[in-house]
């Protein structure tokens, strides 16, 4: 447990502000995929709420998603040496300010107090999962096919956040999420005091830019919370216990979260009434080509102008100017297979859907140096060495296992100093186990390649790495 006070001068908001947290990757949630969510918020104390995520709870009232706040304590303990207001007058002024900041931030009548004893949520975390567990059950649309768990978010303070309470919200939180495969976001309050620049952990975290209306919201439901912004009274022990520097993290145009996407569910519906088990490499052949079947160009790859900017991108991360031997995994009805053709001596183009192969070998026609191949990853793999390979938008339709399996075909078939390039949307995709964060995670823990080029934002990752050794390249 980290030890600190509230009066500690702790890491200086210009210290954040330099070190790259500003530039996080934004949270892989547009407003209409916020708008058609669930949400329950666990708040510790009072004032945790819109310190950690106020922002985001006005964001959710604008766009009229169904959010319920539980408050676990009253905060009755923040000024345990005052002369002046005894633990329970300052339990009922404290109760009384967090329905006023859940006025301001239209949840009103959207909220509930547990009672739990300030300081005392160590011992009750199995109560605080089950009170989660009640509330959830008790949404609109929870046992029904057209809401599935996945839907539900959980927004908690940060497991390791240094506070006793928060931290025990936190847990408790986390597990309900992860046993009943709903998503999480964990904000942090104390770790901006304590943490430095330093600590790696937040750099996986990802960050909610903040509209005016948003920060304006945020900032009058944070003046509601005037017991702890302001001083009780001129005695000793009636001090402010947020001081203005503190305050100043909270004052961000953006708010930061730890995002855990839903893991695997169970589902009423299944014939089992177990876990339904995500999809496969096993099922793709069948579930792509029925999807190109219906369409020739399903995902819009020749006329979004997300797909064409995206292409552009990938082109240009690649660190060379051109391969001998490339490799696409994935390559549909082969639009970027195209464009990557002109910088490729030789590439092989692979998918597992025979329908989009028979359309990418129409297009690829005129590159004699393209090959096409129909494959199931990882039970299949193109002979040869590459140095050059190319995995976009396609890892997450791997199951864990087999996408460690297809990093390990990969290394061993990459030449000295080749190039892997992954791109890959970071939104959650539904029926399969990965998203773009974690293919890329994986990537890095398995590979521990030299990262070249890394460009992060809401919609998409995109990265390159480069294998050891010497390419022998001459080109800059």
């Amino acid at each position: 447990m980290v030890t600190f006070t509230h009066s500690d001068r702790g890491t200086d908001e210009q210290d954040w502000a330099a070190s790259g947290l500003p530039a996080l990757a934004e949270l892989p949630l547009g407003p209409q995929e916020l708008g058609a969510m669930s949400f329950v918020v666990l708040a510790a104390h009072p004032d945790d709420e819109t310190l950690g995520a106020g922002g985001l709870l006005s964001l959710l009232h604008s766009l009229g998603a169904d959010v319920d706040v539980l408050l676990c304590t009253a905060g009755e303990g923040s000024h345990p040496d005052s002369t002046t207001v005894t633990p329970e007058q300052l339990a009922a002024t404290r109760i009384e300010e967090f329905g006023a900041a859940m006025e301001v931030l239209g949840l009103a009548a959207h909220w509930r107090f547990l009672g739990l004893p300030d300081g005392g949520l160590k011992e009750r975390t199995a109560g605080i999962a089950a009170q989660l567990r009640e509330t959830i059950s008790r949404r609109p649309g929870q046992d029904a096919p057209s809401r599935t768990p996945q839907q539900l978010v959980i927004v908690a303070p940060y497991r390791a956040d240094g506070h006793p309470d928060h931290e025990a919200a936190g847990l408790a939180a986390a597990q309900v999420a992860l046993e009943d495969g709903h998503a999480l976001l964990e904000y942090p309050i104390w770790y901006w005091l304590w943490a430095s620049p330093e600590d790696s952990v937040w750099r996986s975290w990802a960050r909610l830019p903040l509209a005016a209306e948003q920060q304006a919201s945020k900032a009058a439901a944070m003046g509601a919370h005037g017991s702890q912004t302001r001083p009780l009274s001129a005695l000793a022990g009636d001090e402010a216990l947020l001081g203005e520097g503190f305050l100043k993290h909270f004052e961000r145009p953006f708010e930061t979260f730890a995002w855990h996407r839903a893991a695997p569910a169970k589902t009423a519906g299944s014939e089992s009434g177990g876990v339904v088990a995500p999809h496969t490499s096993v099922d793709a052949q069948r579930i792509f080509d029925a999807v190109h079947a219906n369409s020739w160009d399903p995902w819009h790859y020749t006329t979004s102008w997300y797909e064409r900017r995206k292409r552009s991108l990938t082109l240009a991360a690649l660190p060379r100017e051109g391969y001998e031997s490339g490799l696409e995994i994935g390559c549909s009805i082969g639009t970027l297979t195209e464009e990557l053709a002109g910088r490729c001596a030789r590439l092989v183009a692979v998918d597992a859907s025979s329908t989009a192969l028979k359309l990418a070998a129409e297009r690829l026609a005129p590159f004699p140096g393209v090959t096409t191949r129909q494959l199931t990853l990882p039970g299949e793999w193109p002979e040869g060495s590459f140095d050059l390979v190319v995995v976009s938008e396609v890892g997450y339709y791997l199951a864990p296992s087999e996408l460690d399996q297809v990093l390990g075909r990969i290394k061993s078939s990459m030449a000295p100093g080749g190039t892997l390039l992954l791109c890959h949307w970071r939104h959650p995709i539904s029926g399969w186990e990965l998203d773009g964060d974690s293919v890329h995670a994986a990537a890095r823990s398995a590979l521990r390649w030299g990262t070249a080029a890394l460009y992060q934002e809401r919609d998409f990752v995109l990265e390159t790495f480069v294998a050891p050794g010497d390419s022998g390249s001459t080109d800059g």
